[in-house]
């Protein structure tokens, strides 16, 4: 039976408004979709292996007494999808993040993925680019989005070369800036004072009325980017801003298993060593990129934000009808 203290919370948060919004902002999407004959498709919330990235934490479930994490994407499946040569495609998928809580976060929302065959990272830019604007009108015209280098927004707005800066300078840029470290932020994490930098620093920079698409990201980043073969410090991802809200993050996808097996070992080596729990590799998506994973890239956008923007929400609570608490 529930308590008296709990006689408002079964009241949705959005309202009506608001969710015919996000109904018709789903519709849009499969318009568009459907417009350019990508497929929409449906992969597993539950599987027996997740991401090995360390600042990402999938939410663990036992069912049928074995252990399994829900999605924090659905990126691996929809690769075994295209290995097995489903083509472009698409889907709506509810992702799970533990540890994710605050004005911009939720531990469980809608997460837009997409894969094109034969594009590259700045083609889905565009096209990600075209999504949104279409998936915003009416409500929030979208002006000519800026596309912009991740080492050029660093040196115009922090005023650093990230591909060649020491230590000793990342890290006097962010006291300069007020930026001080978090807890866990270890002195030599470059990674960690560069995403310190960018989130504090450099993201409140971009223009806050329309779309910043940030590109060719340093190799340490690259997660599942494949590295630019002309320069190996970079890598071929990408994310999409509005405002400091990031919206989108894609990749000019790495094909190669042997590669990708490394990355997920060392993140699982940074995990280990950051006292966090390890993740087992995904061993399908592995035989799936080597039974031969098509050119191709992908993305995911967050939906909840997406319609934080059209309604002119300040919080991702405002657009959900039960947020974490009221679930």
């Amino acid at each position: 039976m529930t308590g008296s203290g709990d006689s408002g919370l079964w009241r949705p948060v959005a309202g009506a408004d608001i969710l015919r919004l996000r109904a018709r902002m789903r519709g849009r999407l499969r318009a568009f979709f459907d417009a350019s004959d990508v497929l929409e498709v449906d992969t597993p919330a539950l599987s027996a292996a997740a991401p090995t990235e360390p600042r990402v934490e999938p939410v663990r479930a036992r069912v049928l007494g074995e252990d399994r994490f829900l999605q924090t994407s659905p990126e691996f499946p929809m690769k075994r999808l295209l290995a097995a040569g489903v083509g472009d495609c698409w889907q709506l998928a509810r992702v799970y993040r533990d540890g994710e809580r605050g004005r911009w976060h939720q531990p469980e929302f809608d997460l837009l993925e997409w894969y094109r065959l034969g594009f590259d990272h700045h083609e889905l830019m565009e096209e990600v680019e075209a999504v949104i604007a279409a998936t915003l009108a009416p409500e929030r015209p979208v002006r000519a989005a800026e596309y912009i280098t991740y080492a050029d927004a660093f040196r115009r707005h922090a005023g650093v070369d990230p591909l060649t800066a020491g230590m000793d300078e990342l890290r006097a840029i962010a006291d300069d800036n007020g930026l001080s470290s978090v807890p866990g932020l270890d002195d030599q994490d470059r990674d960690g004072w560069l995403d310190r930098l960018l989130t504090g620093l450099v993201a409140p920079r971009f223009a806050p009325d329309r779309l910043t698409f940030l590109y060719d990201w340093p190799a340490s980043q690259a997660a599942l980017a494949r590295i630019d073969a002309a320069d190996p410090r970079i890598a071929a991802r990408f994310e999409a801003f509005w405002g400091e809200l990031e919206l989108a993050n894609g990749f000019h996808e790495l094909a190669d298993a042997a590669e990708q097996r490394a990355r997920f070992e060392t993140e699982n080596r940074a995990r280990y060593a950051e006292g966090v729990a390890t993740i087992p590799v995904d061993e399908r998506m592995l035989a799936a990129l080597e039974a031969g994973l098509p050119d191709c890239a992908g993305v995911a956008l967050g939906f909840d934000r997406l319609v934080m923007l059209a309604a002119g929400a300040d919080t991702i609570d405002a657009v959900l009808p039960f947020p974490f608490e009221r679930a």
